[in-house]
C-alpha cells in the first residue's frame, strides 16, 4: 500500500478450487497468498500470481509464516476496488486495507488467500481461512452458514448494457433478455430467481461477463455498483444504467461460533470509524467519505 510501512508481501500459489453453492459479491481466480505485516503495517481486486513469492523489498520468500502469528483473509481478487491485483501482483483494495487494520488490532500478520468467490464459505468452514472480506453481502441465506460482522459498506446492484441499447432501462426490462452475472453473487441470486429472463449466463468473474456483453453474446450484465463503475470506466461501447436496485450491505464473514474473532473485528470497525481511518480509506478508493 502506498501509505503504509509494508513489512512483508508474500504471493504464493494458494488453494485449489473447492465446491460450494450459495455465496455472493465477487468472482473466481487463480489461488494466491499475499502476506502483509499486521503489527506494524497500516496499509492498504486481476491476473495470476507470480511463480516466485517475493516480499515488498523484492526479497524471495519461501514459506508462509507460522499460523499462530498470522490471520488469513479469504477473498477473490477480481472485484476492484475492493480487492484486485495491482500490476498483476500484490492484492490491494478497500477490503484489504480494512483487513490490515484487523490484523494490526490482533497483533498478527495478514495473509491473503485468493480463490473463486463461490468457494469462500466452504474454505472458511473447513478452516482454510479465518475470515472472508470480499465484498460479501450479509444475506439471510448466508447467515445459516457463517456469522457476519457489523456492516462496513452499503452497496446495490447495477445493470451494464451496450451503449446503443435502448430496450433496457430498469431491472423489469431484463425479462426476455440474456443476462450475465458473476457466479454466487447477489446479482446471480436476483437474476436467477427472476421469472421470464431468457437465459442466465454465470461467469467466474464479472470481467468475463462484461467481455461477452461487449462481444454481443449478452444483452446485459448485473453486478455490484462499484465494480460496475470500474468495468465501464473509459468503455465508450458500454453504459451503466442509472437504475440501481437490490440495496445490500457488505460484512466480514467469520466461522460460526468464533465469538472472539467476531468481537475483535467489530471492535476494529468501530475504532477505525471513530478515529477517521475508515473515512481516509474510503476516500482513497471512492473519492469522498460517506
Amino acid at each position: 500500500m502506498k501509505n503504509s510501512k509494508l513489512l512483508k508481501v508474500l504471493s504464493v500459489a494458494g488453494m485449489g478450487i473447492l465446491s460450494v453453492g450459495m455465496l455472493a459479491g465477487c468472482g473466481g481466480g487463480q489461488s494466491a497468498n499475499q502476506a502483509v505485516a499486521g503489527e506494524e503495517a497500516v496499509a492498504s481486486e486481476t491476473p495470476a500470481a507470480s511463480e516466485t513469492p517475493a516480499t515488498s523489498e523484492g526479497i524471495e520468500a519461501t514459506e508462509t509464516p507460522a499460523s499462530d502469528n498470522v490471520i488469513v483473509m479469504g477473498t477473490n481478487a477480481e472485484f476492484e476496488p475492493f480487492e484486485y491485483r495491482e500490476n498483476g501482483m500484490d492484492i490491494v483494495g478497500f477490503d484489504v486495507e480494512i483487513a490490515e487494520k484487523i490484523a494490526e488490532h490482533l497483533g498478527k500478520e495478514l495473509v491473503i488467500e485468493d480463490m473463486a468467490f463461490d468457494t469462500l464459505i466452504m474454505a472458511l468452514n473447513s478452516d482454510k481461512i479465518d475470515f472472508i472480506a470480499a465484498g460479501m453481502t450479509a444475506t439471510d441465506e448466508r447467515r445459516t452458514q457463517v456469522d457476519f460482522s457489523e456492516a462496513y459498506f452499503q452497496s446495490q446492484q447495477m445493470i451494464i448494457v451496450k451503449a446503443d441499447n435502448t430496450s433496457i432501462s430498469t431491472a423489469d426490462d431484463l425479462v426476455g433478455k440474456n443476462v450475465g452475472v458473476q457466479l454466487g453473487t447477489t446479482g446471480d441470486l436476483f437474476v436467477s430467481g427472476t421469472e421470464g429472463i431468457a437465459s442466465v449466463a454465470q461467469f467466474p468473474t464479472g470481467t468475463q461477463a462484461v467481455m461477452d456483453l461487449k462481444n454481443g453474446k449478452l444483452d446485459a450484465v448485473v453486478i455490484d455498483a462499484e465494480p460496475a463503475k470500474k468495468m465501464t470506466e473509459g468503455q465508450s461501447d458500454l453504459k451503466l444504467l442509472e437504475a440501481p436496485f437490490v440495496e445490500e450491505e457488505y460484512a466480514i464473514a467469520i466461522k460460526k461460533g468464533d465469538e472472539e474473532l467476531l468481537t475483535a473485528i467489530n471492535e476494529t470497525l468501530e475504532e477505525i470509524k471513530a478515529n477517521g481511518t475508515y473515512d481516509e480509506i474510503y476516500a482513497k478508493y471512492f473519492g469522498t467519505a460517506e
